[in-house]
């Protein structure tokens, strides 16, 4: 369901959330009768037929994954046990390995081994929303992003905290419309960023749910800036669920695995909200004994020391 990288003057990691379609999406229903609504007063937002259309296609998709008993938020139990083994090899493959390669100027599907990439300095989340996006929805975002930022400290040890301006990791509520007018505002915030990057961003296919892009500027396993799209689109729980991955993946834990459980980092789209499980991952991500840039083979004997101890000595 996500990721990986285009290359500004050092590396710029991207990671995108999302499904095929076809494997979550019933046929489409009949279009409705058209209904006369009334007209919205001036100060409303007005988005466009096409993010109207998108809000509908995400119902639609959450609906349908709950009704499949997916998108949970219990953080798993009893029916999804790990080891400090599989949690170790969870790291490895979600924070030493990336999913996509620019290929060409395109992003492109392919596995390959990185290094261990995380914040030297604190993290300073800004929330931005689309002009489009209503009161209502940015006032529960804003109380959703900071909780989620006072979790993720105290899950990794690191400072995390929500800012109104001068943040480094840009968290962007969009919808459409707006979307594809974030140009100038991307190349404000990470000067140098790729075509291909750019051209995730606004040509994003309504398959990929949300996005991340986390800036390493002198390729040292240092983020310095990242970036977050969600789309206003969503229904509450996906939205959330966005917010919860692309911040957690901004942080350094890019990648996804299919053997991930319970996780936010698996395409199954299991678990809606951050687990257990991955707060661990957090913990290890960060841990002093480690450092920004080590390879796995580095990495991996330490990460596998940790692991136990976070688990209380369970192999």
């Amino acid at each position: 369901m996500k990721k990986r990288p285009g290359v500004i003057a050092a590396a710029l990691f991207a990671t995108l959330a999302g499904c095929d379609d076809a494997l979550l999406m019933p046929p489409d229903p009949p279009p409705a009768p058209e209904v006369t609504a009334a007209a919205p007063r001036p100060a409303d937002p007005v988005p466009s037929e096409a993010s109207r259309d998108l809000e509908r296609f995400y119902a639609r998709v959450e609906a349908n994954l709950r009704a499949q008993g997916l998108l949970r938020t219990d953080g798993g139990g009893s029916d999804a046990p790990f080891t400090s083994d599989d949690l170790a090899r969870n790291f490895e493959r979600i924070a030493l390995f990336e999913e996509f390669a620019n290929v060409g100027g395109r992003l492109v599907a392919q596995q390959t081994e990185s290094r261990l990439h995380r914040w030297e300095e604190p993290v300073k989340i800004q929330l931005e929303f689309g002009d489009r996006v209503p009161e209502a929805k940015r006032n529960r975002d804003r109380v959703s992003v900071a909780t989620f930022a006072a979790r993720i400290s105290r899950a990794s040890g690191a400072p995390v905290r929500m800012v109104r301006a001068g943040g480094n990791f840009h968290v962007f509520i969009v919808n459409e419309d707006d979307r594809r007018t974030l140009g100038p505002r991307l190349r404000e915030i990470i000067p140098g960023i790729t075509g291909a990057a750019l051209d995730t961003v606004i040509d994003l296919p309504r398959s990929s749910y949300c996005l991340a892009l986390a800036w390493d500027p002198d390729d040292s396993g240092g983020y310095e800036r990242a970036v977050a799209i969600i789309r206003a689109e969503h229904p509450d729980l996906l939205r959330l669920s966005c917010i919860h991955e692309e911040i957690a993946q901004g942080m350094g834990l890019s990648n996804d695995s299919p053997r991930a459980r319970p996780s936010v980092f698996n395409d199954d789209e299991e678990f809606a909200l951050l687990t257990r499980h991955d707060e661990l991952l957090l913990k290890i991500l960060y841990d002093t004994r480690l450092r920004g840039g080590m390879t796995p083979a580095e990495a991996m004997p330490i990460v596998r020391e940790i692991a136990v101890e976070v688990m209380g000595g369970d192999s």
